[in-house]
């Protein structure tokens, strides 16, 4: 496993992202090598977990959304993929809207992928869908990597591990993790 880094990607303060070291960056050299996904906790939210009693996936006011704070993480991170030259082959998003915006703020394109919607309350769907991102990640060739942003929950089913909001994880095939943000 990577050494913890500086690595500024959805760090908490944008500040982060500039403190990136020039030299070779174990993180970066590791998704250039590929075979692997970053699996990306959306970025900050307004305060709350979960979201409110009756939420609609198809309608954003309803749910928990990104704050400022989050919003200017998501563009951090998209300006911090473009510098390094680190283009992920997908990016794909759960069907929430705090995911969305994070993946369309940082790389303006995404496609929303089932397995990652949050499992939160909802055992019945969570060994199908750790089991669907798993054949994924197998699929994955040497050279590219997938940004995959989704929910603390589903990151901690696939790899045993808690990830903070706008804190992400580099997962092999196997779903094990090969490093991770360490600002917080």
């Amino acid at each position: 496993m990577l050494r913890r880094r500086e690595f500024a990607l959805l760090g908490t303060l944008a500040v982060g992202w500039a403190h990136a070291q020039s030299e070779a960056d174990p993180f970066v050299e590791r998704l250039r090598a590929g075979r692997c996904a970053l699996l990306w906790r959306h970025a900050q939210t307004t305060p709350g977990v979960g979201d409110p009693p009756g939420f609609q996936l198809n309608a954003c006011s309803s749910q928990r959304n990104l704050s400022e704070e989050g919003r200017a993480q998501a563009r951090a991170a998209g300006e911090w993929f473009k510098a390094r030259g680190l283009r992920p082959r997908a990016v794909r998003s759960s069907a929430w809207c705090r995911c969305k915006d994070t993946a369309e703020l940082a790389f303006g394109a995404y496609e929303v992928w089932t397995p990652l919607n949050s499992t939160f309350g909802r055992g019945d769907v969570a060994s199908s869908s750790r089991q669907a991102l798993l054949e994924r990640l197998g699929r994955i060739p040497a050279g590219a990597f997938e940004v995959w942003v989704t929910h603390q929950v589903n990151i901690t089913a696939l790899t045993s591990e808690f990830a903070a909001m706008g804190e992400a994880v580099v997962v092999d095939a196997a779903g094990k993790v090969l490093a991770r943000s360490s600002l917080r």
